[in-house]
Formats: structure tokens, C-alpha cells, sequence
């Protein structure tokens, strides 16, 4: 009886019985799994970016990722969707961003690729130096920008890691729609980014 509960529980959560049972005894001896960790840093992020209204956030508990849509102040409203994704077990980095997008429009393509490749460089060049000899991987394919997030450099609470998270995330949304729109330039990009770096207590 103890097992088909137990199973009826771990469907109703979207995990197995052997995860659900690992995380009743870490609760049980008061300790933090990486699967409670991710899922106080999603929740910490989805209450920081709510009162925002430009980004809407979606994750579902036991879930190692999490998306939030924006959409872009583009003729027929193009949508954007970023997913993060954290490890459970944390090497050269702890997780990747993507940044989805779908739209026909070649225009619209090339202004967003030419922001990500503005984006990198400025990395490059302001964060990539503090990061402790760590690299940052990058990647761009059809209708997807990926990067790599670095390991931070000190130890950090769950809601450290979501406030630098949700932050990062927020200005690259509101960066890379002021570009697209024209209102800001590749020098404007780079100065708001390094006002951003010094406000934060980690660097990722």
C-alpha cells in the first residue's frame, strides 16, 4: 500500500519513486539535494521576473529546465523563449541558456544574429577576464542562440543564483529589444552590460 502510494505521488510530481523517496529522506534529515536546489532557484527566479510582465515564466517541480516567453516589439509579434537548463552535478559549468526564436522574417534573423555576435564580443572582452581561466561556450544555430553558465567563483545561496540569473536574463531581453528597435547601439549594449556586471555579487 506504502509503494502504490508512494508511485501515485511520484506520477502526480512528474518523477519516479526512487527520486521522490530520495528527496522525502533529504527533507527528513534536513538536507538540500540538487534537484531542491534547482527547484528553489526556479521558483526564486519565477517570483523575481513576474512583476515585470515582460517575461513569462513556465516549470513544472522535479524539472532540471525552465522557459520563459517574451515577445518582441516586432510587427506580428514574434515570440521568444528562453530555457535554462541546470546540471545536478556541476563540472566545467552549471547549466546553459538558450535563446529560441522563431520567425520567417530574414530582416528580423539578421538583426538578432547580428545582437548575439555583439553580445559574445562584449563578453568576450568585459567578462570573460574575471572568470578565472573558465571559458564560456557559445553556439548559434537555426533559430537558437546557446550559451554556456559559468560556475560562480564563490559560494552562493539559491537566491543569490537566481537574482544574477533573472537579472542576466531581463537585460538581455530588454538590450536585445532596444536593438532590434533601433534605440540602442553596439557602445550602448557594452556600457549597460558593465553597469550590470558591477551590480552583481557573482559572475556567470
Amino acid at each position: 500500500d506504502v509503494v502504490h502510494e508512494v508511485d501515485l505521488l511520484a506520477h502526480k510530481l512528474g518523477t519516479n519513486r526512487s527520486n521522490l523517496i530520495n528527496q522525502i529522506l533529504a527533507e527528513y534529515v534536513d538536507m538540500v539535494t540538487p534537484e531542491r536546489r534547482i527547484n528553489d532557484i526556479f521558483s526564486a527566479i519565477e517570483q523575481l521576473v513576474l512583476p515585470s510582465r515582460e517575461l513569462v515564466p513556465f516549470f513544472s517541480p522535479n524539472n532540471f529546465t525552465m522557459s520563459l516567453k517574451s515577445s518582441l516589439e516586432y510587427k506580428y509579434r514574434p515570440t521568444v523563449k528562453y530555457e535554462v537548463e541546470l546540471y545536478r552535478n556541476a563540472e566545467s559549468s552549471i547549466g546553459e541558456l538558450s535563446v529560441i526564436f522563431r520567425t520567417q522574417s530574414a530582416a528580423l534573423i539578421q538583426s538578432m544574429t547580428e545582437f548575439f555576435r555583439i553580445w559574445k564580443h562584449v563578453e568576450d572582452r568585459d567578462l570573460a577576464p574575471l572568470l578565472g581561466g573558465q571559458t564560456i561556450d557559445y553556439a548559434l544555430y537555426d533559430g537558437k542562440f546557446v550559451r554556456s553558465i559559468a560556475m560562480p567563483q564563490k559560494e552562493c545561496t539559491s537566491d543569490d543564483l537566481a537574482s544574477v540569473l533573472s537579472d542576466y536574463i531581463q537585460t538581455f531581453d530588454s538590450l536585445m529589444k532596444a536593438y532590434l528597435n533601433g534605440r540602442v547601439s553596439a557602445s550602448d549594449i557594452e556600457r549597460q552590460y558593465y553597469q550590470l556586471m558591477n551590480t552583481q555579487k557573482i559572475l556567470i
